[in-house]
């Protein structure tokens, strides 16, 4: 509560008085996403850099890294936990994968096919994910309403 307590207050600072709640919650969102995706991209780039292993597995890898770092700060800072952590963790690991199908088709298509440089197609898939990721996660994961069981329901 202390992380999130700072938050608001540099947003009281900076943001006009009357922002929507919504928008405040999107910022914390890009905060905590700005984060994981420092934590995903710093082991990707290590890991293909420094250990020479392959793009498409260490992005994986950082896939891992900053989901895990994503649930454990959005559950301080952006969504009210329904205290069902693990079918929440799980739907927002399913929902994070789904965003990893995306970025590997994403980092595929523009590094193999259009030959862009790793670290700048990474950035392009991040933006492109980034809305997917908020949205479902939102609907599905942190909804005041019985979403989880929605989801749960419609993977089976």
């Amino acid at each position: 509560m202390i992380l999130a307590n700072i938050v608001n207050k540099i947003f009281d600072f900076f943001l006009p008085k009357k922002t929507p709640p919504s928008v405040r919650q999107f910022l914390n969102y890009l905060i905590c996403g700005g984060v994981a995706t420092l934590a995903d991209m710093s082991v990707l780039f290590v890991f293909t850099k420094v250990l020479h292993l392959n793009y498409l597995l260490a992005a994986a890898v950082g896939f891992v890294i900053g989901v895990t770092t994503n649930y454990a700060l959005n559950t301080a800072l952006v969504f009210k936990s329904q205290g069902k952590v693990k079918k929440e963790l799980s739907l927002f690991a399913l929902i994070g994968i789904g965003g990893l199908l995306w970025t590997e088709l994403i980092l595929w298509l523009l590094v193999k096919k259009f030959g862009i440089y790793l670290m700048i197609a990474k950035a392009i898939a991040v933006i492109l994910v980034l809305f997917w990721n908020f949205f479902m996660r939102k609907r599905f994961v942190f909804s005041s309403q019985p979403n989880l069981e929605d989801l749960e329901k419609s993977l089976q």
